[in-house]
């Protein structure tokens, strides 16, 4: 992580994120969705099967809803907003596997309705990430 001088104090910075992304997804931490409440739940504190999951996590332009940093794998949960931006959801996962993350969508349905099914998709694929040596570590 780069370490910026600022006034007299080191800031910690995301690498390539702006101040402003940084404070929106501080602000989103606070104001989660029951949904993405429900799966944080489930993944903090190293809850799924001992991997580390971050929530809110900015990468770049973007936050990520949550991120597991071993395994560069996004989670994202997407609400009813995300209808209307289908195109620009696809531009914006197109761009972070471009970069060497893996990206898994779950509606806000999938989640609340069946957590057990959203968790066995997530185990399936750091499986998978583990077994092509994707894993960090």
């Amino acid at each position: 992580m780069a370490m910026e001088r600022r006034r007299g104090t080191y800031n910690r910075r995301v690498r390539g994120t702006q101040a402003a992304v940084e404070q929106c997804a501080k602000s989103l931490r606070q104001e989660m969705t029951q949904a993405e409440q429900v799966l944080w739940n489930a993944l903090r504190n190293h809850g799924l099967d001992g991997v580390g999951f971050r929530r809110q996590h900015p990468v770049g332009r973007f936050i990520l809803d949550f991120y597991a940093p071993a395994y560069h794998l996004a989670v994202e949960v997407d609400g009813p907003i995300h209808d209307e931006s289908v195109e620009r959801d696809a531009e914006r996962t197109a761009h972070l596997e471009a970069r060497g993350y893996t990206v898994l969508r779950f509606s806000n349905d999938e989640v609340i309705s069946n957590i057990h099914s959203a968790l066995n998709r997530i185990r399936a694929e750091i499986r998978h990430i583990e077994a092509h040596g994707g894993a960090a570590g």
